[in-house]
């Protein structure tokens, strides 16, 4: 099924030098043949030297976090099908082939590996928290078709990898992985895969809040670039309402007396009014040029050759 395809496992690493001997071997193991390329983001240990010590290519990104990566590896790496993970050694490498053979068979586009097991060492209770709260926001905003919206197992097209815009810079870019998959309609797929503790004297980079703000940041970004109607739409109706709040009482009592006795409240109200009108406009031009804009996406998308089973 993979025989003459090139398979790139890409593995982004920021100080784990535990770990990442481990990952590489069982990604060799489980998928021979690959092109298994580190990238370092500047460890302060000898991640690099034991990445290289167990067989991979070594690569290095210095813009400092995970997004940065991501856009660096994909510009960079050419292969027809490309595995990504993360080097702390939790997720398993011998669910790759039967992902990378879902992704085949099916045509899909991306494959995600979603979290299952790992008891509380592996899986914090904030961060399913955390990944259950975000993933349903996309899910309300985008559509539902990926459950585990924050995993770092993916496998993907080329046709996706070098479509994806990649503009995120640290934990965030799995937020764009499934809203890009989403926003175009791109055919996906999920399927289980063991997710286990780090390995003693790992350390995870990943902080509940901070992290948790940043994606939620991010989810907000996406839906005004992607939906901008009803971004500002929803703020307009937010100002008009709070303008009818403001405003009642004054049109109240003017039409009692014939009076405004609270002039800057009536004045607040009509600047809230007209605001609220505006943003309804603003949504309404930017929602043809959001349209335009995934149509360049769509047809940056189709330029790359489509993922084939060996019966075609």
């Amino acid at each position: 099924m993979t025989a003459n395809r090139r398979i790139a496992v890409i593995v982004p690493c920021y100080n784990e030098e535990v770990a990442i001997g481990r990952v590489i071997a069982g990604f060799r193991a489980a998928l021979p043949g690959a092109d298994i390329i580190v990238y370092d983001n500047n460890s302060r240990d000898r991640t690099a030297e034991a990445a290289r010590s167990a067989g991979a290519v070594v690569r290095r990104e210095t813009l400092q976090g995970k997004g940065h990566v991501i856009r660096r590896a994909f510009a960079d790496t050419e292969a027809d099908i490309y595995v990504l993970v993360d080097g702390d050694d939790t997720y398993d490498p011998a669910s790759a082939p039967a992902m990378v053979r879902l992704l085949v068979e099916e045509r899909l586009d991306m494959v995600t590996g979603t979290r299952v097991g790992g008891g509380a060492g592996a899986y914090r209770a904030g961060h399913q928290l955390g990944n259950r709260v975000l993933t349903g926001l996309v899910h309300a905003l985008f559509g539902n078709r990926v459950s585990d919206m924050l995993s770092g197992y993916r496998v993907f097209s080329r046709r996706f990898v070098k479509s994806f815009p990649a503009l995120a810079a640290g934990f965030e870019t799995e937020t764009e992985f499934t809203v890009h998959a989403l926003e175009l309609r791109l055919p996906v797929g999920e399927l289980p895969t063991p997710y286990r503790e780090r390995p003693q004297g790992s350390i995870s980079k990943l902080h509940t809040v901070r992290d948790g703000v940043r994606i939620l940041r991010t989810i907000v970004m996406l839906v005004k670039e992607g939906r901008p109607l009803a971004f500002f739409t929803t703020a307009g109706a937010a100002l008009l309402a709070v303008a009818l709040a403001v405003g009642l009482p004054v049109v109240l009592t003017f039409l009692h007396t014939g009076l405004v006795p609270r002039l800057p409240t009536a004045v607040l109200a009509m600047g809230l009014v007209l605001i609220g009108f505006l943003s309804l406009a603003c949504g309404l031009i930017l929602d043809s040029v959001a349209r335009g804009r995934k149509e360049m996406k769509r047809i940056a998308y189709l330029r790359a050759p489509a993922v084939t089973s060996t019966d075609d």
